[in-house]
């Protein structure tokens, strides 16, 4: 929300309200509309904020790592950044990620969940969200990197 130029800073949402019905492009230069891939069954949105550098890259990996295990729980992963459309693609391809990730160039997703952009840099902030029957079943503001599979695999226990 601006004010007189000035942007408040961001609400993240929070568990049970509303998941967002956006549509973004991933890194094939395809529209997701998400929606519809709640649809589908639980769904991790995470945002991360650089392809390609350290912490990001562990994030990914890690839930890399555990895919097979994540997606036979039902669960599709989304991840989300700032990134242009070729760099997601650069990153997906380099560390052979299995599930899409958005280019969020002009953050309207990160907006739709309340993710903060880190100021000067522009990036967002790393947080997760599970959403679970079109709501918000579960958050993290301070997602981890390396153990982000972890991490989610609990939240997908309590859940049960």
């Amino acid at each position: 929300m601006a004010l007189f130029g000035h942007h408040a800073s961001a609400e993240p949402l929070s568990v049970s309200a509303k998941a967002p019905d956006v549509t973004a492009t991933n890194q094939n230069g395809q529209p997701v509309d998400f929606a519809k891939i709640y649809e589908k069954g639980l769904t991790l949105v995470y945002f991360y904020p650089k392809a390609d550098t350290p912490g990001c890259t562990a994030q990914a990996c890690s839930l890399r790592d555990s895919f097979a295990t994540l997606s036979g729980e039902g669960l599709t992963v989304l991840g989300v950044s700032k990134d242009s459309v070729e760099a997601q693609k650069k990153f997906q391809e380099k560390y052979k990620i299995p599930f899409d990730l958005i280019a969020d160039s002009d953050g309207t997703v990160a907006k739709a969940f309340g993710v903060e952009t880190i100021p000067i840099v522009g990036m967002t902030k790393r947080q997760s969200f599970i959403v679970k029957d079109g709501k918000i079943a579960w958050t993290s503001l301070s997602a981890k990197t390396g153990e982000a599979a972890q991490e989610v695999q609990t939240a997908l226990d309590k859940l049960r």
